[in-house]
């Protein structure tokens, strides 16, 4: 998989790293017609979700985040990751080799596109992009908030995987439903060093899009010392709207360079 990172915003959230596994690492087990079986918690949160089978089964997604201006639109192939973000000034592309950016106007990119160009997909896509391969799921104890408790299952992944195989999530779910409720993250992509800093993202709000629950606002929250104090107004919330799975491909040529656009080196 390749590992969501959010540096780029600057999220700083502490997060204590210093909690106890409950059962022993899990990973995915595969039978001899190579169909992927997920074992323990994690399985019962893709059910709830929709099903991982039910997501394996599209082939491309569309969805856009609320701007104030004009929203960013996203398409994605999903087999390969390929991917274009449709700005107001700017497109931004992944054609499975190269970033590429192109400017619309005379407002210059000044973001990191290598680090962006996937970074929304990933948190969008939640949980099915923790079913990517080379991933190890293991228990570990749960966070409250409010008075309830949420079971947590964290993830890591193979030297090699992706861009950041040293980054480390822990997905915390519903015990009584199973759904998704809080994402936490740490962020190599810039210090290339294992990171004992957690961000934290509450998941609340799903979406219905072909089956598939999906969410339809993230917000980050600040958590210190083993307790989240609250929603982080400082550093927000991201709508998605306008949301489609297809079981078609995209179309040829929708993620190739234009001919005025900058491959990222």
């Amino acid at each position: 998989m390749k590992n969501l990172l959010f540096g780029l915003l600057g999220f700083a959230l502490v997060f204590s790293c210093n909690q106890s596994t409950n059962t022993k690492n899990v990973k995915v087990k595969t039978n001899e017609l190579d169909t992927r079986v997920y074992l323990g918690n994690i399985s019962k949160v893709f059910d709830a979700h929709g099903g991982i089978d039910t997501w394996n089964a599209f082939e491309s997604l569309y969805f856009e985040i609320e701007k104030p201006t004009a929203n960013d639109a996203y398409n994605v192939a999903l087999k390969d990751r390929k991917s274009l973000i449709s700005m107001e000034h700017h497109k931004l592309g992944f054609d499975g080799k190269s970033v590429w950016i192109q400017n619309l106007d005379t407002i210059p990119y000044k973001g990191n596109a290598k680090f962006y160009y996937n970074l929304m997909f990933y948190f969008y896509a939640m949980p099915y992009v923790l079913g990517d391969d080379g991933i190890h799921y293991e228990d570990v104890d749960p966070i409250s908030f409010e008075g309830k408790e949420y079971p947590g299952v964290k993830i890591s992944y193979d030297a090699g995987i992706g861009t950041s195989s040293d980054d480390e999530y822990v997905l915390y779910y519903d015990k009584d439903t199973y759904k998704m409720s809080w994402l936490a993250y740490t962020v190599t992509y810039f210090s290339k060093e294992k990171s004992k800093t957690f961000n934290l993202i509450k998941y609340n709000e799903w979406n219905t899009v072909a089956g598939i629950e999906l969410p339809k606002k993230i917000q980050w929250y600040i958590f210190k010392e083993g307790k989240i104090e609250g929603a982080d107004e400082g550093h927000g919330s991201v709508s998605f709207v306008n949301a489609k799975l297809s079981k078609e491909k995209p179309k040829d040529g929708l993620f190739k360079v234009p001919e005025d656009g900058t491959i990222i080196e």
